[in-house]
């Protein structure tokens, strides 16, 4: 598990799959180097805890992979379902992510967006800060800090 919107399954034949979960973004997760531990990319507040939130949820069980897409980065974009459980709006529904508008679709749009409004209303996870950052905006703040011009006359 990466973060609390990206999980690694095993297929049934053996193999390491990498899923992203449709239909929600959660808060970015500090990123560190393996070798030396350095922070090589910042998180979001409750990035650790909507990935300990997914983990608690699927980590060790058999879950079902509804695949609705291939992103970009040729990651499975998928509904995990736990039985009858929607995995992905839970997430959202405890407010540990953001119903993702951009990428929601029919029929699960209306009850994503509904649960965000009740995590929102009840304050739940991330809706205890007063106005949290949506990821899309913190990873598009974190590209834009990399093309900053470096100010004239300094070295290199």
């Amino acid at each position: 598990m990466t973060d609390g919107d990206t999980v690694q399954v095993i297929d049934s034949s053996g193999v390491k799959v990498k899923v992203r979960l449709f239909g929600i973004d959660a808060p970015e997760t500090e990123k560190r180097n393996s070798r030396t531990k350095a922070v090589v990319k910042p998180g979001q507040p409750y990035g650790g805890e909507a990935h300990q939130a997914l983990r608690h949820k699927v980590a060790g069980k058999q879950v079902a992979a509804e695949i609705m897409d291939i992103d970009r980065y040729k990651r499975s974009v998928a509904i995990l379902r736990l039985g009858n459980r929607d995995i992905n709006q839970e997430m959202v529904r405890e407010g540990w992510a953001w119903a993702y508008r951009q990428y929601l679709d029919r029929p699960h749009a209306s009850g994503y967006i509904a649960s965000e409004a009740a995590a929102r209303r009840e304050r739940l996870g991330l809706w205890q800060q007063g106005n949290p950052q949506p990821p899309w905006e913190f990873r598009k703040a974190l590209r834009g800090k990399g093309r900053q011009p470096k100010p004239r006359g300094t070295a290199p």
